[in-house]
């Protein structure tokens, strides 16, 4: 008879499962949803033995954690080791993940399609590369303005934008 696994193992598991996917580290991913079910200050010792990682293995995803401001150190009285916690509320994680993502990917990208504008060598380029960098450069400064606006809406603004969803393109149709 196999062992039943846990809601908590099976959350894990499949987040770091996920983040494989969105070029994110396995542990780096597990650690972070360990931190969001358990919603309490966790030591790394603690971390590393429900996750059977190694403790280095999870020191360096904490840092991780740490720099995407994803993870807060945490002390706690009468415990000299760190604990660690992750924000509780899943929408100031989407938008701590927004924001990071939007920092150190999509940033950088729209910099460089501006860079490639910009240059003299843009006006000896290929009529039809120019005109596919220019509307890739337009609709990414469309979306950064979005992101940035999403990113700036309350939680119940942003709630019922999400609810409206295909009422919104009938809306547009019609006007």
């Amino acid at each position: 008879m196999a062992a039943q696994i846990s809601l908590e193992e099976r959350f894990v598991q499949h987040w770091g499962e996920m983040a494989t996917r969105w070029g994110v580290n396995r542990t780096v991913a597990q650690i972070q949803a360990l931190l969001y079910l358990r919603g309490q200050p966790t030591n790394a010792e603690d971390i590393a033995a429900a996750l059977a990682a190694a403790r280095s293995n999870v020191s360096a995803s904490l840092r991780e954690l740490q720099n995407w401001d994803l993870v807060k150190i945490v002390h706690l009285k009468g415990d000299r080791r760190d604990h660690f916690e992750t924000a509780q509320d899943p929408w100031d994680l989407l938008r701590i993940l927004v924001r990071e993502r939007k920092e150190r990917e999509f940033d950088p990208t729209l910099a460089f399609l501006r860079e490639c504008v910009d240059s003299p060598d843009f006006a000896r380029a290929d009529p039809r590369a120019r005109r596919q960098v220019t509307e890739t450069l337009a609709l990414m400064e469309a979306l950064g303005s979005w992101a940035d606006q999403m990113l700036g809406m309350d939680d119940a603004v942003l709630k019922r934008l999400l609810r409206l969803g295909a009422k919104v393109r009938s809306f547009l149709k019609a006007a």
